[in-house]
């Protein structure tokens, strides 16, 4: 995370606290027959900037919970945010690769920088049965020893944890009690980009609070490091302690669950990001079945096709490039290598990473996937047979360690990179031993102590061959050369363009 000083006012927004609710919201004139509180639309809906919001409001607030939490703290816990520049215990980079000005808001009461202190925090949820499922985020709940429910009718509940999924940062837990005003998701909303929004939630630990805007954007991508949620954007201010909370319609049907804000001063300048309300129906569905959510797996990791990378691999059009392969996955067993371009997968054509990602999460174990990739400028066929996607946790606590590093004093300068390469001490690619400050390197992230191992379609073990794959990148015309690089036993690839040294 990035500085936050201080927060800015909310700006010019509808907003109203929630007037307390009583047990007889379960029973609403407007409750359809199923008991759901927006299983009928409300009278007079429609597109248009309301005189009111109150209708909806009064129809889904019984529906919403704040949610308390109690934990003990621990190092980099959740990456929560206490609203001083500092994510969880000991600050750092936001949590699962988050851009600096991104945050989830689960909010985190001030507290001593103690790993053994208890952890409260308090965000939102929102009940999906009668019988007391609700939705909120993981990150909410994730790690938390005790989790305390309280309705809008002053009505406490302890509840217990049914399963979580932190690829889409979804929760489901549970109350025991009956009755209970919910929302249904057979009759959630599919918005456009202009409609008029209603967010309800616990900002703050303020209680319910309702805020309005409308829709900003759809189909967001790269939000919180998730390959399987398009988030939808909204400008009604949302704020720490809003997370898990449901944003409706004006039909007081669910669009989406609050989930992450962007913010360089740590309060709503405006930019909220939503979890699709298809995405959540899914995930609690399974959930709730199952305790857990499954998807197929590859063993492979992919990063997007940019111009710069289909220039100089010569490639037209987009796709999916592998950068790693699992030893002993599916891909490696199907022969799928590092440096492929996964072009189609079972027919469909692929434009993203993404696509590639949640192609292959739909698939069950143990069903073949057929893969069309370009390898060394010819396009092949590959058929994997898909595996059970291990959980986020395993994924994450993957060895991360690198081999050690070669000497500085056999190092050359590649003047056409803005480099300083030495070899490696295990005769495996050239280290980096120096970048020029103001090269396109430089410029990529490519640091002292980095491993190349690739240049463009060639495994490079020396200096010598690093620079004779660039003589030919730019005998070939091309402006850039891709680099495959490794940093702490992760893999990428880089293109950095040729100069004239």
């Amino acid at each position: 995370m990035t500085t936050r000083k201080s927060l800015t006012a909310y700006g010019v927004a509808a907003a109203a606290l929630c007037a307390a609710a009583t047990a007889g919201y379960a029973v609403h004139a407007g409750v359809g027959p199923d008991g759901a509180v927006n299983a009928r639309p409300i009278p007079n809906a429609s597109g248009s900037a309301p005189a009111s919001f109150a209708d909806i409001v009064d129809r889904v607030a019984p529906a919403v919970v704040s949610i308390e939490v109690e934990g003990k703290a621990g190092p980099r816990r959740i990456g929560l945010d206490d609203g001083d520049g500092q994510d969880g215990q000991d600050g750092g980079a936001a949590p699962q690769g988050l851009p600096p000005e991104l945050r989830r808001f689960f909010q985190q009461m001030p507290q001593q920088q103690q790993r053994a202190q208890p952890m409260h925090g308090a965000g939102s949820g929102f009940f999906i049965s009668s019988d007391g499922y609700l939705v909120t985020n993981n990150h909410v709940v994730e790690g938390a020893d005790k989790i305390t429910v309280h309705t809008t009718d002053d009505r406490t509940f302890t509840a217990h944890l049914i399963g979580r999924d932190a690829a889409t940062d979804l929760a489901v837990v549970k109350v025991d009690a009956k009755d209970l005003p919910f929302v249904s998701f057979e009759d959630r909303g599919k918005p456009r980009v202009g409609d008029w929004v209603v967010a309800v939630g616990n900002p703050f630990n303020l209680g319910g609070t309702a805020t309005a805007g409308i829709v900003s954007a759809l189909g967001r991508k790269n939000v919180s490091g998730s390959n399987y949620v398009d988030f939808m954007q909204i400008d009604a201010p949302i704020n720490r302690g809003n997370s898990g909370g449901p944003t409706f319609d004006l039909a007081g049907r669910v669009v989406g669950v609050n989930t992450a804000i962007y913010s360089p001063t740590g309060g709503s300048v405006g930019i909220g990001f939503d979890i699709p309300a298809d995405v959540v129906a899914s995930v609690s569905k399974q959930l709730i079945s199952t305790g857990k959510v499954t998807r197929g797996f590859i063993g492979a990791t992919v990063q997007d096709v940019t111009p710069e990378i289909a220039d100089s691999l010569g490639l037209k059009g987009k796709g999916a490039l592998v950068a790693e392969i699992t030893e002993g996955g599916p891909a490696a067993a199907a022969g799928v290598q590092p440096g492929d371009v996964v072009l189609q997968v079972n027919g469909t054509p692929v434009a993203s990473a993404s696509d590639l990602t949640r192609a292959v999460g739909l698939a069950r174990a143990g069903e073949p996937i057929r893969l069309q990739v370009r390898r060394d400028g010819q396009v092949r066929e590959i058929t994997v047979r898909s595996g059970l996607r291990p959980s986020e946790e395993s994924l994450a606590s993957n060895d991360r360690t690198g081999p050690g590093g070669g000497g500085a004093d056999d190092s050359r300068m590649l003047g056409a990179l803005g480099l300083q390469v030495a070899p490696d001490s295990q005769g495996k690619g050239v280290r980096v031993a120096g970048v020029d400050d103001g090269s396109d390197a430089a410029q990529k992230g490519l640091r002292r102590g980095d491993l190349i191992l690739r240049a463009g379609e060639r495994a490079i073990n020396s200096p010598v061959e690093l620079r004779s794959a660039v003589a030919d990148a730019k005998k070939a015309g091309k402006k850039s050369v891709l680099l495959f690089v490794a940093r702490g036993g992760v893999h990428t690839f880089v293109p950095v363009e040729i100069g004239q040294g």
